[in-house]
């Protein structure tokens, strides 16, 4: 296992669109190798007045840097979340400092939610759920089958239940979870 998959691993990011909300949430456990060093990480964060969530797996520092980047790019095309994930994700696979960066971002917004990686992929889910980190297939699996089966629930609800499923099952995600919602883009803050 290379370094830069064992920094990966070491997270859940789910987010997920249901009955016109979207919710994206994390997990706060930040782990080194085979120890925790921490359990409170924020690893999510509104963007663009609150109309973009974003989270990341990997190293903080990079993500950071990520986030900045795909601000810029937001800012660039209007908070076109989806030009900004692209041209995010071109630029990151060719620029030599951006390419050392060792992280993945989820985005979400009402209506579109992206994982983004610097091997240049872009992937909108088809079921509009976007989940990264070495807990994602647990959380996956619990928010699909969530949205199937308990339809009532709010998108919030969703991603707070999976990710408790995933904390319960993977040894790199606790259950110190922040989950933040994404306002419409005409009820901005």
């Amino acid at each position: 296992m290379t370094e830069q998959s064992k920094r990966l691993r070491s997270t859940t990011v789910l987010g997920v669109i249901h009955k016109g909300e979207a919710a994206l949430g994390g997990d706060g456990q930040a782990t080194l190798d085979k120890t925790v060093m921490k359990s409170t990480v924020r690893k999510v964060r509104t963007l663009r007045d609150g109309q973009i969530v974003a989270g990341f797996a990997g190293s903080t520092a990079d993500a950071l840097s990520l986030f900045e980047k795909f601000e810029e790019k937001l800012q660039s095309y209007q908070g076109n979340l989806q030009r900004a994930a692209v041209e995010l994700a071109k630029e990151w696979r060719k620029d030599k400092f951006l390419q050392k960066l060792e992280a993945l971002l989820a985005v979400v917004d009402q209506d579109e939610c992206f994982l983004i990686s610097g091997q240049g992929d872009v992937i909108e889910p088809d079921d509009q759920i976007v989940s990264i980190g070495s807990g994602s297939p647990y959380a996956l699996a619990a928010a699909r089958a969530l949205k199937q089966e308990a339809p009532h629930l709010s998108a919030r609800e969703i991603v707070d239940r999976s990710l408790r499923i995933a904390a319960d099952i993977c040894i790199y995600t606790n259950d110190h979870i922040t989950i933040l919602d994404a306002v419409p883009k005409t009820a901005s803050r």
